[in-house]
């Protein structure tokens, strides 16, 4: 009930927020501070509060200096509107295994981001601030996707977090390697797989023309197993955790259609042989190098990070397409719907939260269309533009109609590509076939999948069923232990 639910409701917000479409360049803009800082410095109303200090773990990482300058802007808009607010940068990527320890030692930064498989853990472990009352004083509260929101609550419907974005899996194709092999149709377009015996065909092809690796499979770390659970769906293994609905779940990994989309996975490397040389050693950063910089021509991503072949690794704007993930014949396909939550510092006060909450108006991610907040969605939009990033539709996780209105009329304004390169991804999408992630220790999950993955691709005589059973067994025990009735 719960998957079909946030399945409907997202696919909704989602056809709200696209109905602009994509067409139209964008003019050169001025950066957030410039056109806002004075105006809002003479309204502020603040001028008495105490000093509040911040640190920002949604900070750009080095290497990205174009959004880094975007950032400083928005911390001159920030000291426009509230002079008493300092900003200390501090970039900060979400780990498992090293997240528990800072909350110990209190050095989570004020505001970071992490997945939408973590917060319950997050909550459940007393790691995260509550700020139920922050948004309530705010009008948030009931802007919030419903679904998600439950996301990000406790069972009591104490909010601990708002959502970044939402994004759902697809299939990331280089265009140029496309084009070199011949998989395009009259008008340039790429002929994107329609199933997942497809995309096996046309990766050898790709392969044989190219000398490219048809596909880059993730076999190194937990987002293995996270892609992985979408091909599985694709093979009709839409359960790999049920929830039994009384506290308890039963891991399911070893049913027949999971362990053949991992009979799948395994003739991609010893029959097909598409992959890259060595998928253990591929992790989620690296299979969009091997994309963007032509040494594989499909990659497993979402709408959320096309920065990442593009911007970070080099592959023009107009050579990144987006198709959905296909399905096995004869089954329905699934795209994995996921996405990032802001969630805040347990140590933070009321006073840190606020100020944390109104940076994220200023950048644009809160729903509030205020002039501040358009100008950093444009901001955003024209750093894009300027880096050769595509500008697409994003999944709206607010439901604030002048927000979403906002939001897409920007895409519409700043869009630099053709939209039939993503039409396919975007249909998909739409759909009800929209997944949520497995419930239970989802994470785990993921690690014991990852495992089966090493194993078939680095032996050729795997036994698939066996170690499916056997992972399925290990991640049974972890949901025994981890949850009660």
């Amino acid at each position: 009930m719960a998957k079909k639910l946030l399945s409907v409701l997202v696919a909704t917000s989602m056809m709200a927020a696209m109905l602009a479409g994509c067409s139209g360049k964008a003019e050169s803009t001025e950066t957030p501070a410039a056109s806002t800082v004075e105006s809002v410095a003479e309204t502020s109303t603040e001028e008495t509060a105490e000093p509040v200090e911040i640190t920002l773990g949604i900070w750009p990482e080095d290497t990205l200096t174009a959004d880094i300058e975007i950032y400083e802007g928005y911390v001159e808009t920030m000291k426009g509107l509230h002079p008493e607010v300092t900003c200390t940068p501090a970039y900060y990527k979400y780990a498992t295994d090293t997240f528990m320890p800072m909350v110990e030692a209190k050095t989570v930064p004020t505001v970071f981001e992490t997945w939408f498989t973590e917060p319950k853990k997050l909550i459940a472990n007393g790691a995260v601030a509550d700020i139920t009352e922050e948004l309530k004083a705010r009008g948030w509260l009931d802007k919030m996707n419903p679904s998600i929101k439950a996301l990000l609550s406790d069972d009591y419907g104490n909010v601990y977090g708002v959502p970044r974005d939402g994004y759902a899996l697809g299939l990331m194709c280089n265009v140029e390697l496309f084009e070199e092999a011949g998989l395009v149709d009259e008008n340039g377009y790429p002929l994107f797989p329609t199933s997942m015996e497809d995309l096996a065909e046309k990766a050898k092809i790709i392969k044989e023309k190219t000398g490219a690796a048809g596909l880059c499979l993730l076999a190194k770390d937990n987002a293995g197993g996270w892609h992985f659970s979408n091909i599985a769906w694709n093979f009709g293994a839409t359960e790999l955790c049920k929830d039994n609905l009384d506290g308890t779940f039963t891991a399911n990994l070893a049913s027949p259609e999971a362990i053949k989309a991992m009979e799948f996975v395994k003739s991609l490397k010893w029959d097909y042989d598409v992959l890259t040389a060595d998928p253990t050693n591929e992790d989620w950063g690296t299979g969009f190098m091997q994309l963007g910089t032509g040494a594989a021509a499909m990659y497993i991503g979402a709408n959320d990070a096309v920065a990442q072949p593009t911007q970070v690794n080099g592959l023009p704007v107009d050579k990144l397409a987006m198709c959905a993930i296909p399905a096995a014949e004869g089954c329905d396909q699934y795209s994995l719907f996921g996405g990032t939550p802001y969630m805040f510092s347990k140590e933070s006060t009321p006073e840190q939260i606020n100020a944390a909450l109104d940076f994220l108006e200023i950048i644009g991610k809160a729903p509030v269309a205020t002039d501040e907040a358009i100008a950093g969605m444009k901001a955003g939009a024209q750093n894009n533009v300027d880096n050769g990033v595509p500008v697409i539709s994003s999944f709206p996780c607010w439901t604030a109609e002048d927000y979403l209105t906002a939001q897409a009329a920007v895409v519409e304004e700043y869009s630099n590509v053709d939209p039939k390169m993503f039409d396919s991804y975007f249909n998909a999408t739409k759909t009800s076939g929209l997944h949520p992630e497995e419930p239970g220790s989802t994470q785990d999950m993921y690690a014991e999948l990852t495992k089966v993955l090493q194993e078939v691709l680095t032996n050729k005589d795997a036994d698939v069923a066996a170690l499916m059973a056997q992972a399925n067994a290990n991640y049974q025990a972890i949901l025994d232990a981890t949850f009660t009735k």
